[in-house]
């Protein structure tokens, strides 16, 4: 029963809704490398792929996932099943596309002014 407290079973839920996983991460390790190893099995065919533990926001029971802290501590009742794969959500946030830089750019530029006579 020890081995199921020291580890848990993941799998991680895609927004297209694949999967990557399951895998095992022990209680001790932290978000941040749960994320790196997301980063690492992303599918080479998705386009909105994270480029760094920033991009990625992980959801389990509901809340987001902080990056410092454990499996273990973010580990809720849900997930004590013996033998269960835990589910959680990944979504990736990605920075501003070009097209809307120069949207704004253009709006920052396109003044008007006023002409008296």
């Amino acid at each position: 029963m020890s081995g199921v407290q020291d580890s848990l079973e993941i799998k991680f839920r895609l927004i297209d809704g694949s999967d990557i996983g399951p895998k095992s991460f022990p209680a001790a390790a932290s978000v941040s490398t749960l994320k790196e190893s997301i980063i690492s099995q992303w599918p080479k065919d998705k386009e909105n792929a994270p480029r760094t533990v920033k991009d990625l926001k992980i959801i389990s029971a509901g809340k987001i996932l902080e990056n410092n802290k454990t499996v273990g501590e973010c580990r809720s009742a849900l997930c004590d099943v013996p033998g269960g794969i835990t589910t959680m959500h990944v979504i990736v946030s990605q920075p501003p596309q070009e097209k809307e830089k120069k949207a704004t750019n253009k709006l920052k530029q396109s003044k008007c002014a006023c002409v008296i006579l």
